[in-house]
């Protein structure tokens, strides 16, 4: 069975051109890492639980903020490692700098004994669709062609 992630696409219009919130993951593997590594805000589901709630779920633990919709759902895509990635994209804004993620505990250095805490993502920002498919860790671009093909049908 396919592990499975469910995230929101949050997107603004700013002088008539789409821009989409994209989140930087946290801890020491990415701290110098930028294009490829940015996500849209997700996660995994707990047991049974409804994907969309995860979706839900997640961006407010990783962000701080409570989503709101309308919600639009997207075309699951499927990551180079196999993990089937749900979303919706919903119209909202906010201030970046104010995101504030959970944490996870990781082992820091490996194999030191020590467990350190890190935010789940360590920073968040508004890209236009074109840088933002070189920020996006692949597969996940789809997300952004499938929300530009929509906007520009209404």
């Amino acid at each position: 069975m396919p592990r499975l992630s469910a995230g929101l696409l949050m997107y603004r219009i700013k002088d008539g051109a789409i821009q989409v919130l994209l989140a930087h993951p946290g801890g020491p593997y990415f701290r110098n890492k930028d294009e490829g590594v940015w996500s849209i805000p997700k996660g995994e589901p707990d047991a049974d639980e409804d994907l969309f709630l995860t979706a839900q779920r997640e961006f407010e633990e990783e962000t701080g903020l409570k989503p709101r919709g309308p919600f639009i759902p997207l075309k699951p895509i499927k990551q180079k490692g196999g993990k089937i990635v749900h979303a919706w994209a919903f119209q909202g804004d906010c201030d970046p700098d104010t995101i504030h993620s959970n944490m996870f505990t990781m082992e820091w250095p490996p194999r030191s004994g020590r467990h350190v805490e890190f935010p789940e993502i360590d920073r968040a920002e508004f890209f236009d669709l074109a840088t933002a498919r070189t920020k996006i860790k692949s597969g996940q671009e789809a997300f952004l062609d499938e929300l530009e093909v929509l906007q520009q049908r209404q």
